[in-house]
Formats: structure tokens, sequence, C-alpha cells
């Protein structure tokens, strides 16, 4: 369920703002049509940190309505109160979710007694399996291997997005997690080499610009012909590397509207569009991975 090519979907916007659930609508099918495994809804590239808790709860049930049972749908369910990442949960129990993406508490920066006690809080409300999120460069707290391996011993605490970029974690984690315990790369850059690792697959962004090649990539990989995915994989180390250039979902969001498969490039304050300054940058990566801007 959780493995292969797993789309951190963007939330699209309308000009005014407010949640666009037609490109919503067609983002799903998009992700369908294309093979991606598995989509995350309303983790950090959808936004989740500018959304209200009844739009957050909105588009992760309207995801998992488009998509009809066709693709598995993890929600994203983490904040820094402990309280509230709770009453996510409670929220979307019943939502039809395969699964629900915490993140670690940010700004606090918890100890890891407290990250444990955290996800430990969570994992008794949840009737969904849990995948730990661990992405340190938006957080400022960093959960370590041996508290994750605390964590995968709670039952329903079944994966982790490490997006540390840390490849020597990836058996380390494999080591203390043991061989049932899923691990997930949130780092596009290294992602194929995590699964060469041993890991089981990828939560991507890339993915929202390049869905079929990254199911090519993940479904080679699987089978073990690396070869064949590594041609894939340096086609789009532009997009992996470019579209963090300003802070994600930023330049996704801006590709995403060039290619067609958003009609606005919309954002929610703090975050504003793309400089022009970087532009040419993104523009480089799009070429050099096929993408092709929709004429106006």
């Amino acid at each position: 369920m959780f493995s292969g090519s797993i789309v951190a979907l963007i939330t699209p916007f309308k000009s005014d703002g407010e949640v666009d659930f037609d490109n919503l609508k067609r983002l799903v099918e998009h992700h369908i049509e294309q093979g991606t495994d598995a989509i995350a809804a309303v983790g950090t590239t959808g936004e989740s940190a500018t959304l209200t808790v009844e739009e957050h709860v909105k588009v992760v049930t309207k995801v998992v309505e488009y998509a009809e049972g066709r693709i598995p749908v993890v929600a994203g369910t983490g904040a820094n109160a402990t309280h509230e990442a709770v009453t996510f949960s409670k929220l979307l129990n019943h939502s039809g979710i395969a699964g629900c993406l915490s993140v670690t508490p940010y700004y606090n920066k918890p100890t890891q007694e407290g990250l444990y006690q955290h996800f430990k809080a969570i994992a008794e409300v949840s009737e969904v399996p849990i995948i730990l999120y661990n992405v340190p460069g938006r957080t400022g707290v960093d959960l370590q291997p041996e508290t994750v391996a605390r964590l995968a011993k709670i039952d329903n605490i079944v994966a982790l997005k490490d997006a540390t970029g840390d490849l020597d974690r990836v058996a380390k984690h494999r080591e203390l997690c043991g061989e049932e315990f899923i691990l997930l790369s949130g780092d596009d850059m290294t992602g194929l080499d995590f699964v060469k690792l041993g890991g089981n697959g990828v939560i991507s962004v890339t993915n929202n610009v390049a869905a079929g090649d990254m199911a090519t990539m993940f479904k080679l990989a699987a089978k073990g012909e690396f070869e064949e995915a590594e041609i894939i994989n340096q086609r789009l180390m532009g997009l992996h590397k470019d579209l963090f250039v300003e802070s994600s979902p930023i330049p996704v969001k801006w590709v995403a509207q060039q290619i067609g498969l958003i009609d606005n490039n919309v954002l929610r304050l703090p975050l504003t569009p793309m400089s022009e300054l970087c532009e040419p940058v993104v523009v480089k990566a799009m070429q050099q991975a096929g993408l092709q801007k929709v004429q106006s």
C-alpha cells in the first residue's frame, strides 16, 4: 500500500485564494492515469500550514471521493500541538483514507522523549496506519533512528518518511525497525538511491509534474532494473533539485501551471509566487525533463 511513487500533492487555489476543487479533481485523475501508486494529500507540499481545519478535512475527503478507491490516499495530519494532531486523526478516521502522514512538531523543538509521546498519543486515537514524517529542514527537530525504533513497536505506526537525504539512515532504520517497517524517502534527489539501499519508495514533489516518469522509474526499481531507472532519474534530476530553488511548493506550482495541470499559480501567504530570477533555472530543468509549456 505504501510503496513506489507516491505524490506529495499540491493544493490548487482559485485566483481569489479559495481551494479549487475542480482542479483538485483533475489532479487526482491525472495521477491515476499516470500510474502514481498513492496520493499524500495536504502535507507540506499541499500547504497544510495555511489551510483551516475545515479546509484541511474537506480537501482530504474530496481527494478520497475523487479517487473512488482506485488509488490509496494518505492524509497529512501533522501539527506542532499534539492535541491538534490528535484532532486531525480523529476527524479523518472514517474518511476512507489508507493512512495518515504525521510530521514531527515544528517550532517547538521537542526532545526525543517528547517526540515519542507525541506520536504515541496520535497512535492511541488513530484507526488507520501512521507514517512518521521526519523533515528537520522544515521543523527544526530531527527524529532520531532510535526513537523511530521505539515508535515502530506501536502496532499502527507502520512507516517512516525520511526527508533528511541521509542515505546512511536507510540501513540504520532497517536494522532497528525490522524488515516489515516501511521506509519512504522524502527527498527526490536521493529517492532512487534510497530504494536501491532497501527503501520501499518515495513521497515526491517531482511526482506532481512528472508523474508518469516517476511511476515508471519506481516500477523498474521494484524489479531491480536500476540501470533503466537511473536513465529516467538523471533526466529528472534538474527537477529534483530546482523544484526547491525557492521554498516548496513555490516552484512546483509554477511548473504545474506552465504545463497545464492547474489553472492558477496561487499560493497562500506567507508563500509568494516564484521570482522571475528563478524562472530560467526552473525552465532549464523542465526542458531537461521533457516538460512542455502549454500554449496560452
